[in-house]
């Protein structure tokens, strides 16, 4: 019994001791966070002033700021990423120009990882709690930096010591950022009206990430702006609003709003932090770029205006430089634009005792202040465009070899032509490089991915660039995203690209990025029917035949029975399957059915390529559709070092052409079918051209979308004859050997004569699956 009593006290102070060294250990582990929740959520503050409580509530916990706020402010990496590759860009032309950075939220040791320090001529941290700023001092010191400088002063009104020796301080600041102090400051007001005083007009860069709660309803400038995931339920805007009050935080929209109002927005996100219980706790937060609203956008304003034919409530600033004030000349004819008067009436600026008095319009749109090329155009956020999650097609699945035969394309070319992924588009730049190329697409994610490989080509070497869009993965797209990418991708590009990073995060060929988008899953099906048939090994050894014999012998064999197999055949028959897994829509389902049965279109498609063209080195369509991604062999032109290289030479010249078009001006407004929806971007963008703007259109196979005799075709055509100068082109692919609006070309005034029609034997060109391409050129 001795025995046993001695046995649980033993046992007993050994648990005690063991629960005391892991207290003791947890404490340790836990004392930042302890003193974290003490003095944010526990200890009275007791004090009005605004420097007074900032120091009592920093007091005992800022030398663990970092520690404890790591996981709660998010964003500050990608602000400064973003504004250091931003900087890079805007300074290029002038890189020894004085750089000042004011910085409101202590980034200075985060953005070494960016952009040196030492690339700053002075740097000066702004903040009005002391104990914050103390540690700031020891830390600079340590690092030895000389350049950097600490005040303690009003944000609102803070005043630089350089300003003492008579330096007039307007314009005089090129880089300015705030993490997490726009909500906290209560003069937010004076703050950004100091802020835009002192910016550098043409190259100050403005970078805020902060908490936020956002309205009920965007306004027509926050349409304008663009901003995915804005929204905020009325729950989380209710909630956050009074939890972040009790510590002096406010989130309310309106210091959201003025800053967007005050400076034109460069680059916009908006994401959620998920704090602690990643699934309950979502803190709504943003990273923001801007520019101030002086700066010069007349080459945005051309490119919108003239070069896109366009008004839609947000025109050129009375007074501002016109294009060639802007680079010292035209580069192009323009002929007399056609357009309707201003939404907006924006008057000369009015002068009262000498004075001018500032005209209040609102900022110009996102598009406007792109610090790069203006290849996107200004387009408002339409309820329609939520119809689009993604793009539909990650390639384009029309042969620009074949097309290049007919087009007698010279520098002297407009071109208009249908956006999809763009690789055709890209294709007659490397071969013409004609004068303008307007890619014209209502699905804004088609946009955004031309823009991303525009943006690729111009700032990313060969190999980056093959791996992100011939291999369809890249390890660190992030990266390229933030610091190489985003100063030449419109706000709204960003925007979707960073919410869809993972696209190409995938080394599988079975999920990488061309397993993306819709036209992904008709890949991925094709994968699953090769796989229940046992022959994804053919499909691998038909891709890497040396010869056609070779490369018909595995087809006729192996493949073909699988493709022509009746339960495959009857799947092609379903018009949901059409629709949905191959943007088949009905009218052109009817238009292949009328031409011949499903099974017969299988083999006058394919029976003629693979005798045609070798899959390895002649055929990239077919080769991306079975492995999944290009190979150096067989890939686009675009692809190629020697198209690469001629896209990037003298500055990427050859891509000035471009000119992005999505829904740009809204005047319909239907939501469903997609049939109309198309219909009517086609409309929209051609009514904004003048007449005889155009000499080559490309419209693939987009009318066969529509009901035989349909008014809107006409319509199309109309507009066609119009905006196309005397001897130009109109090129169509179609289903049918001979469509029903050919005779609506010739009836208003174009010769109609087949390029090539599809006869079942020969192949017509690398993807073969249309029946027929015609050309209607306009009389004299």
């Amino acid at each position: 019994m001795i025995q046993l009593d001695s046995f649980r006290l033993s046992h007993s102070v050994a648990l005690l001791a063991g629960s005391i060294v892991v207290v003791a250990l947890l404490s340790g582990l836990l004392r930042p966070q302890l003193r974290f929740i003490w003095h944010c959520f526990i200890r009275p503050l007791g004090a009005s002033d605004q420097k007074d409580r900032l120091d009592k509530f920093y007091q005992g916990q800022a030398d663990i700021y970092d520690k404890t706020r790591n996981g709660l402010l998010r964003g500050r990496n990608t602000m400064l990423s973003l504004s250091a590759s931003h900087i890079r860009s805007m300074r290029a032309a002038q890189p020894n120009k004085r750089l000042v950075w004011v910085d409101i939220g202590h980034n200075i040791e985060l953005m070494e990882k960016y952009l040196p320090i030492s690339s700053f001529d002075a740097v000066y941290v702004v903040d009005l709690c002391e104990p914050l700023l103390e540690v700031a001092r020891k830390r600079f010191a340590a690092k030895g930096w000389k350049n950097v400088h600490v005040l303690c002063q009003d944000a609102s009104q803070f005043t630089l010591p350089e300003w003492m020796d008579g330096k007039d301080p307007k314009g005089s600041v090129g880089f300015i950022t705030m993490s997490y102090s726009l909500s906290m400051i209560p003069s937010y007001y004076t703050l950004l009206d100091r802020i835009d005083h002192l910016l550098s007009p043409q190259d100050g860069l403005l970078g805020v990430v902060d908490f936020y709660t956002a309205g009920k309803q965007p306004s027509l400038h926050e349409k304008a702006i663009g901003g995915v995931s804005k929204e905020c339920g009325w729950l989380s805007r209710w909630f956050w609003q009074i939890w972040f009050d009790f510590d002096h935080v406010s989130l309310g929209p309106a210091r959201r709003s003025y800053l967007e109002y005050k400076f034109g927005t460069v680059k916009s996100y908006n994401g959620r932090n998920h704090f602690i219980l990643p699934f309950i706790v979502r803190i709504p937060y943003y990273i923001w770029l801007g520019r101030p609203r002086s700066c010069n956008v007349a080459q945005a304003c051309h490119a919108f205006e003239v070069e896109g034919g366009n008004v839609i409530g947000n025109c050129s600033p009375q007074g501002s430089p016109t294009l060639s004030q802007y680079d010292g000349k035209v580069t192009e004819t323009v002929p007399p634009l056609e357009i309707g008067e201003p939404i907006m009436d924006i008057g000369p600026p009015t002068v009262v005792d000498g004075a001018v008095v500032i005209d209040i319009t609102p900022p110009l749109s996102s598009f406007h202040y792109q610090v790069n090329k203006p290849w996107r155009l200004p387009y408002y956020e339409q309820p329609v465009h939520s119809e689009f999650r993604t793009f539909i097609y990650s390639f384009t699945w029309e042969d620009p070899f074949e097309d290049m035969r007919y087009l007698q394309l010279s520098k002297d070319d407009s071109m208009f032509v249908i956006t999809s992924a763009g690789d055709n588009a890209l294709h007659y730049a490397i071969e013409a490089q004609p004068q303008r190329i307007h890619c014209v697409d209502m699905n804004p994610c088609q946009g955004h991915l031309l823009e991303l490989k525009l943006a690729a080509l111009t700032s990313l070497s060969h190999a980056d660039f093959f791996s992100l869009f011939g291999v369809g993965y890249h390890p660190k797209f992030r990266h390229l995203l933030d610091s190489k990418l985003a100063p030449h991708l419109s706000s709204s590009a960003y925007q979707f690209w960073r919410f869809n990073a993972d696209a190409f995060a995938s080394s599988s060929s079975g999920s990488g990025f061309y397993m993306r988008g819709y036209s992904g899953w008709a890949l991925r099906l094709a994968r699953v029917i090769f796989a229940f048939a046992g022959v994804s090994n053919h499909v691998k050894r038909l891709c890497e035949c040396d010869t056609l014999e070779e490369q018909v012998a595995i087809w006729q064999s192996k493949l073909r029975p699988v493709l022509l197999n009746p339960v495959v055949v009857a799947l092609l028959r379903s018009p949901v399957f059409c629709w949905n897994a191959l943007g088949v829509p009905l009218n052109q389902r009817q238009m292949l059915l009328e031409e011949g049965s499903v099974y017969d279109f299988i083999c006058h498609t394919l029976d003629p390529l693979v005798s045609t063209y070798l899959l390895k080195t002649g055929n990239y369509f077919y080769l991306l559709a079975l492995l999944g991604h290009y190979t150096p062999a067989s890939c686009p032109n675009y692809l190629t070092l020697r198209g690469f290289s001629a896209l990037k030479a003298n500055r990427s010249n050859a891509l000035d052409a471009f000119r992005l078009h999505t829904d740009s001006i809204v005047k319909y407004v239907l939501l469903a079918p997609l049939l109309s929806l198309e219909a009517h971007t086609t409309l929209s963008v051609l009514r904004g051209l003048s007449p005889w703007s155009l000499t080559r259109a490309l419209i693939m196979d987009h009318l066969d979308w529509f009901s035989p005799g349909s008014k809107d075709v006409l319509e199309e055509v109309e507009e066609f004859h119009r905006v196309l100068a005397p001897g130009g082109m109109v090129f169509w692919r179609s289903a049918s050997r001979k469509p029903w609006y050919n005779e609506m070309f010739a009836n208003a005034g174009f010769e109609v004569t087949p390029v090539a029609v599809r006869d079942g034997t020969n192949a017509i060109d690398m993807v073969n699956m249309y029946a027929s391409t015609w050309r209607a050129v306009k009389r004299a």
